[in-house]
């Protein structure tokens, strides 16, 4: 860890603004002061004086970026790519820098980010503070596997960090951002031929089958969609997504639309949801199909549609994500089960065979089976969540901070077995707790008192 000092050069007054804001399943809310610096002096000298957490774009599910009750600093002005080695594939940039972003600018160079999330609109300073994983994780790991240089501020003083300065390291990647402003990273990025993937789709017929179609596939990217209102013989039924990137010129353009408002309640009731389904899971043929895509097309299908997060009305909507052990099929067969009799399922569930890759003391990933459900905010959701949460724990698997907003301290003890050393780092890092936020407050995860 090499300390540095704030630039002391004269910087204009921070700005400083009441916001009403959320995180992207619109849940749960903060109201706080907000600042939005634009160069990273200004950010160096603001935290030197205001220590607080920061946000990006928050397309985080929950509370993990929100600040009830306090300051927050937006980071999404601070987004410009300060150096690219285009013969070795290092690149730095700020913090707010978007991924999707930076892998439009950097594969037509013959290099791309080696783990993206679902959504490019995740920044690079959240993709560490969650060291989030990819479509890939089986064969790259997570995001802060591929970090080599993080620039913190942690107050009066700021920090370069790199894998080799030790519990610090490893307390920032998929810390949510406990050890300081994220400011900017550098990232080793991997030779990618073009901008293009292919794609193959296939349908599922039910759970058991999917589990052997991830043990067979060979492909670098492997991603199935689940169909969450089938039951019996189908249940688990869906589409498995498998791709690699291919050369070729993304020449389609963005093509995005924007859902303009809130849907009603009844957009995304039962009887819908499983019309939509079933509908969805003919869009593939039954021998399948194969095409070529942009990247941006295959990674991140939903960011064609702005503002998606409308489709579940006013009241939004939480995410459920765990990880289970390979052997722990059973459970896993058994939250389908109990989703499917719920009637609350939502049509974006997902299911994904995950490898032991992770950077940080905190980072979710763990060998087994990753399984995410969007469900809209309304009568018995939460209980189903924390139903979930539950079966979760008791079988030793995991949940995934960036989309929780429903559970409590009692149910994540044992999921994570370094959350001591994490905790323990942090707090000396930061021991006014100026960085803490709402999830990390609602589940206690620095321990009481400082």
């Amino acid at each position: 860890m090499i300390p540095e000092q704030p630039s002391p050069k004269s910087e204009p007054p921070t700005v400083w603004n009441s916001l009403t804001y959320t995180g992207w399943g619109r849940a749960r809310s903060a109201t706080g002061q907000i600042a939005r610096p634009e160069r990273q002096s200004v950010l160096a000298s603001a935290v030197a004086q205001r220590p607080a957490p920061a946000f990006g774009l928050r397309r985080s599910y929950g509370d993990v970026a929100l600040n009830d009750g306090g300051n927050s600093y937006d980071m999404t002005r601070l987004d410009r790519v300060l150096e690219f080695g285009t013969d070795s594939g290092l690149v730095t940039v700020e913090a707010g820098m978007p991924i999707g972003d930076l892998a439009r600018l950097t594969a037509p160079k013959g290099w791309l980010p080696a783990v993206m999330p679902g959504t490019g609109f995740a920044t690079v300073g959240g993709c560490i503070a969650n060291d989030v994983h990819g479509k890939n994780h089986h064969t790259q790991g997570s995001f802060g596997q591929h970090v080599t240089e993080i620039t913190l501020l942690q107050g009066e003083t700021s920090c370069t960090i790199t894998p080799d300065s030790g519990a610090i390291w490893l307390a920032t990647l998929g810390g949510l951002g406990q050890t300081g402003v994220i400011a900017k990273a550098t990232l080793q990025l991997m030779p990618c031929p073009g901008e293009m993937m292919r794609l193959t789709e296939r349908r599922i017929e039910n759970l058991d089958a999917f589990l052997r179609a991830f043990d067979d596939s060979q492909t670098p990217y492997t991603v199935g969609w689940i169909d969450g209102t089938a039951t019996g013989d189908q249940l688990g039924r869906g589409i498995l997504e498998e791709s690699e990137l291919v050369a070729g010129v993304d020449s389609s353009g963005e093509g995005t639309v924007s859902v303009p408002m809130n849907a009603p309640g009844w957009a995304l009731s039962s009887p819908i949801v499983r019309l939509f389904n079933a509908a969805y899971l003919r869009k593939v043929p039954t021998g399948g199909r194969t095409s070529v895509k942009p990247i941006h097309k295959v990674l991140f299908p939903l960011d064609a549609l702005h503002d998606w997060n409308r489709l579940y009305g006013k009241r939004g909507f939480n995410q459920f994500q765990c990880v289970l052990p390979t052997d722990r099929v059973d459970v896993l067969r058994a939250m389908l089960e109990k989703i499917a009799a719920s009637h609350l399922c939502s049509p974006l569930a997902v299911l994904k065979k995950m490898g032991p890759g992770r950077g940080g003391y905190l980072s979710f990933p763990m060998e087994g089976y990753t399984l995410a459900i969007d469900v809209p905010n309304r009568d018995g959701s939460q209980e189903l969540i924390a139903e979930l949460t539950q079966m979760t724990q008791d079988a030793d698997g995991r949940i995934y901070f960036a989309k929780d907003g429903v559970a409590d301290a009692a149910q994540i003890m044992g999921m994570y077995p370094d959350l001591d050393l994490w905790a323990e780092t942090v707090n000396a890092a930061d021991p006014t707790r100026a960085f803490e936020t709402d999830l990390v407050r609602r589940l206690n995860l620095r321990g009481k008192g400082a």
